[in-house]
C-alpha cells in the first residue's frame, strides 16, 4: 500500500508538473506566434538544425522550420520589432489555433478564400502563385494544352483549399475525393491511384525535385483556370479586426516582388539540395537518407509517443479503477436515503462519462477539449499536456468495464465472508477483490498499452509531436511518402512487437510460476 501511495504521490508531481507548463503560454506583447503546417515545401519545412537559416519550432524541440513562409514570418516579426515563435500545426488546426488565441497569425500558404474569410481576416497579398496540374511524366495527359484535355482523368486537389473548387472548370475529368495533403496526393499519383492533382507552381517544383517521375503542365492565357486573383495570392490570416493587420500590411509593403521571388527561388532551391545527390536512388537509398537526415525527429516522436501512451495507461486505469469501485458500491436505500440519491447522481454521471468517451472518437474528443477549453474558457491547455489528459480520460472509459468485469469474476463469497468479518467496501476491495482482479485483467491491460501507442497517432489533429505527426512533417519536406511511412510502419511494428513480448514475460512470471496456499484444514493446494 505504501508503495502505490509512492506511486500516486510522483504521478500526480508530474501531472502537476505538466499542468503548470500548460497554462504558462507565450502570450507577451513582444512575441509573435506564427502557425504554419511544416510540411509544404518550399513553403514550410522542418529541418534538424539551423544551419540553412532555420527556426526552432516552439512546441516540437529538435525540429526547425524553414522555408518561404520562415522568411516572410522573419521580415514581418522585424519590422514588428517582435520575437518570432513558430508553432507547428496541422492545417486542419490552423485556423481554430487562430481563433482560440493559441497563435497571432498564420503564415503557411494559405489563401483568402471567401469560406475563411467568414471566419478570419487576411492581409494584402504576399506571394502569388501560378496554378497547373501535376502528373506522371508517363501520363496519357502529359501532352494536355488546356484544362479540358482531360476528358475521364481522375484529378483531385487538397481539401479545404481552391484548388479542388478549380476542378469544376474541368470539363470531363471524374473529380475524386479531396485529400488531405500534397505528400498523400503526390503518393496516390505515382500508385496510379488518381492522375494528378491540382498545384501551384513553387509546390509543384520541390515535388518534382524529389520525384523525377512528375511534371507539372501549365497552361497559356485563355486556355488555364480561370481564377480570382485573391485565390491564387497568399495572404497571412489574422484574427477578426486585429490590429496587427495594418502593422503587417506595412512590413509586406517594404519586401519587393523581386525580392520575393529570389526568396522564393532560393527556398526552392534549398529542398531541392539533397534531391540533387542521387539521380537515380533506388528505394532502399531513399529509406536510408530520409533515416539519415531526419532520425533525430523520429526518436523525439517516439519518445512522445512512449510517454503519452505509458502514462495515460497508468492513469486510464487508476481512472476506470475509481469508477468502476465506486459503481460497485451498494447503498440502502432505506438505511441511508440521502446517500442512496448521491451515489444514484454519481453513478449516472460515471455512466454518462463511460458511454460518452467510449461512443464518440478519440480525434473529435480531441478538438473540443484543446481548441475548446480555450475559445469559450479560456484554460490554455499545452498540446503535451492535453493529449495525456485526452488519452487518460479515454482509456479510463473503456478500462472502467475491463476493471468491472474483473471485480464481477471473483467469487461473490468472498465477498460475503469479508461482510462477515466487518471489513469495509474499502478494505475488501483493496485487501481482497483488487489484487485478484488486477491479476486477472492483466492481459486486457497490456493490449489497451498497445492500442494507446498506436492511437496517439490521432492527436496529430492538435498538433501533438508524437511519432506519426512528426513523420508527417518529414514527408511533407522531402516529398518521399512511401519511404517516410514505411520507416514509420517498421518503427510502430517494433514498439508494439516488443511491447507485447514484455507483456507475455510478466504474465508468464504470474500465472507460470507455482502457486502455493494452504486451507484452513492443513492440506496444501498447488497451482501451476
Amino acid at each position: 500500500m505504501k508503495k502505490l501511495k509512492r506511486f500516486l504521490l510522483s504521478l500526480l508531481v508530474m501531472i502537476m508538473t505538466f499542468a503548470n507548463i500548460s497554462f504558462a503560454s507565450s502570450n507577451e506583447k513582444n512575441v509573435l506566434r506564427v502557425g504554419m503546417e511544416v510540411n509544404y515545401a518550399p513553403y514550410n519545412f522542418s529541418e534538424v538544425d539551423d544551419s540553412k537559416g532555420g527556426v526552432p519550432v516552439k512546441n516540437s524541440p529538435g525540429e526547425y522550420a524553414n522555408g518561404y513562409d520562415i522568411a516572410i514570418a522573419k521580415k514581418v516579426a522585424k519590422k514588428l520589432g517582435m520575437d518570432l515563435e513558430i508553432y507547428k500545426i496541422d492545417w486542419d488546426g490552423l485556423i481554430p489555433a487562430l481563433t482560440s488565441g493559441k497563435i497571432d497569425i498564420i503564415v503557411a500558404g494559405m489563401s483568402p478564400t471567401a469560406e475563411r474569410k467568414e471566419q478570419i481576416d487576411f492581409t494584402d497579398s504576399y506571394y502569388d502563385a501560378q496554378v497547373g496540374v501535376i502528373l506522371k511524366n508517363n501520363s496519357k495527359y502529359k501532352d494536355a494544352k488546356s484544362i479540358n484535355d482531360f476528358v475521364d482523368a481522375k484529378i483531385t486537389g487538397q481539401l479545404g483549399t481552391y484548388h479542388y473548387d478549380l476542378l469544376d472548370q474541368m470539363q470531363g475529368i471524374k473529380k475524386e475525393q479531396a485529400l488531405d495533403s500534397f505528400p498523400t496526393m503526390i503518393a496516390a499519383t505515382k500508385a496510379g491511384t488518381i492522375d494528378g492533382y491540382v498545384s501551384d507552381k513553387p509546390g509543384a517544383e520541390s515535388a518534382m525535385t524529389s520525384n523525377p517521375d512528375l511534371i507539372f503542365v501549365s497552361f497559356e492565357e485563355g486556355n488555364g483556370f480561370e481564377v480570382d486573383e485573391s485565390l491564387t495570392s497568399i495572404s497571412v490570416g489574422v484574427k477578426k479586426n486585429s490590429e496587427l493587420t495594418p502593422k503587417i500590411n506595412e512590413a509586406l509593403k517594404d519586401i519587393s516582388p523581386e525580392e520575393r521571388e529570389e526568396t522564393m527561388k532560393e527556398m526552392v532551391l534549398l529542398t531541392t539540395e539533397d534531391g540533387n545527390a542521387n539521380e537515380n536512388p533506388t528505394f532502399l537509398d531513399e529509406m536510408s537518407s530520409i533515416w539519415e537526415k531526419y532520425s533525430s525527429l523520429f526518436l523525439s516522436g517516439i519518445v512522445n509517443t512512449l510517454f503519452i501512451a505509458i502514462l495515460s495507461t497508468l492513469l486510464g486505469f487508476l481512472i476506470g479503477l475509481l469508477v468502476a469501485i465506486i459503481r460497485k458500491i451498494e447503498v440502502s436505500k432505506v438505511k441511508n436515503k440521502l446517500a442512496y440519491t448521491l451515489h444514484k447522481i454519481v453513478n449516472f454521471i460515471l455512466a454518462a462519462y463511460v458511454e460518452i468517451f467510449r461512443g464518440t472518437p478519440m480525434m473529435v474528443q480531441s478538438v473540443i477539449i484543446f481548441y475548446g477549453l480555450k475559445q469559450y474558457f479560456d484554460i490554455d491547455l499545452s498540446t503535451m499536456f492535453a493529449a495525456i489528459l485526452i488519452v487518460s480520460i479515454n482509456t479510463g472509459a473503456y478500462l472502467s468495464e475491463v476493471v468491472r468485469g474483473g471485480i464481477n469474476s471473483i467469487d461473490k463469497g468472498q465477498f460475503e465472508a469479508c461482510k462477515a468479518l466487518g471489513m469495509t467496501h474499502f478494505q475488501t476491495m483493496n485487501k481482497v477483490v483488487i489484487p485478484q482482479a488486477v491479476r486477472n485483467i492483466l492481459p486486457s491491460l497490456g493490449n489497451e498499452f498497445v492500442i494507446n501507442i498506436k492511437d496517439t497517432s490521432v492527436l496529430n489533429v492538435i498538433s501533438v509531436t508524437e511519432l506519426f505527426f512528426m513523420s508527417k512533417s518529414v514527408a511533407g519536406s522531402t516529398y518521399q511518402y512511401f519511404p517516410t511511412y514505411l520507416i514509420t510502419a517498421i518503427i510502430y511494428f517494433i514498439l508494439t512487437f516488443a511491447v507485447t513480448r514484455i507483456i507475455l514475460l510478466v504474465e508468464k512470471r504470474m500465472y507460470g510460476r507455482e502457486f502455493v496456499y494452504e486451507s484452513s484444514t492443513g492440506a496444501k493446494n498447488v497451482n501451476n
